[in-house]
């Protein structure tokens, strides 16, 4: 379980994330959607404990992220291309982030034999180095090396942004299948409502830092969302 308490984050004068109380429980598909500039990457970040925040924290299953690394065992997370490293093959980063989590090589190439379609034959044995693949193939390395050791969170930043639709269509359906795995937890941030109300049973909704909505994910979630940021507009 995830908890935020009195959690905000400040630069300066402007304070870009203010959340008082929010409760992820263990198995939620959770999907954080807003404009850009919402907070939803600061929160994946204080989450992480790649920054500090300025009040408050954040607990998984009891451990504050900014006093301990007992957490980071069972969490995974692809945010951005810099979890990537660009000058190994993608075979080479999938054998690194393996031993990270406890997993030879072997036990590795086992994993990897089931994505094969969603890469699309233009990722292993394609003899490029990460940084020379397209964003899109990117991405695909990213999320696949999140969920290598099946962590029980995994915390994806805008999964869907770069894929081409056929590629979407997997990814949610990868998605939906993990997610019926006992005890795992997705946070999934984007900016694609369909995709986030399709695959999230909850979807909170940030605006300048702060929860706005909290929505249990229903067959007029999309509809009460799309008019909730077309109100924004006018």
């Amino acid at each position: 379980m995830i908890t935020i308490h009195n959690l905000s984050k400040t630069y300066g004068a402007a304070t870009v994330l203010k959340i008082d109380d929010l409760t992820i429980p263990e198995g939620e598909t959770f999907g954080l959607v807003g404009n850009n500039g919402a907070g939803k990457t600061t929160l994946f970040s204080l989450m992480l404990d790649l920054i500090q925040p300025t009040t408050g924290f954040v607990e998984i299953d009891n451990i504050k992220v900014n006093e301990s690394e007992l957490w980071k065992s069972k969490v995974s997370a692809f945010v951005d291309d810099t979890f990537l490293i660009g000058y190994l093959t993608p075979e080479e980063y999938f054998y690194f982030v393996g031993e990270l989590r406890g997993q030879n090589k072997n036990a590795v190439d086992q994993f990897l034999t089931p994505f094969h379609d969603f890469f699309n034959g233009e990722i292993l044995k394609s003899g490029k180095y990460i940084r020379d693949l397209s964003k899109g193939n990117q991405k695909k390395v990213g999320i696949v090396g999140a969920i290598i050791g099946n962590p029980k969170i995994i915390i994806l930043d805008e999964p869907f942004a770069n894929l081409d639709p056929s590629t979407q269509i997997k990814l949610k359906n990868l998605i939906k299948e993990l997610s019926k795995q006992d005890g795992v937890t997705f946070l999934i941030s984007s900016h694609d409502l369909s995709h986030t109300t399709e695959v999230c049973n909850r979807i909170v909704v940030v605006n300048k830092g702060q929860v706005v909505r909290d929505i249990r994910t229903n067959p007029e979630t999309l509809r009460d969302l799309e008019q909730y940021f077309a109100d924004q507009v006018q």
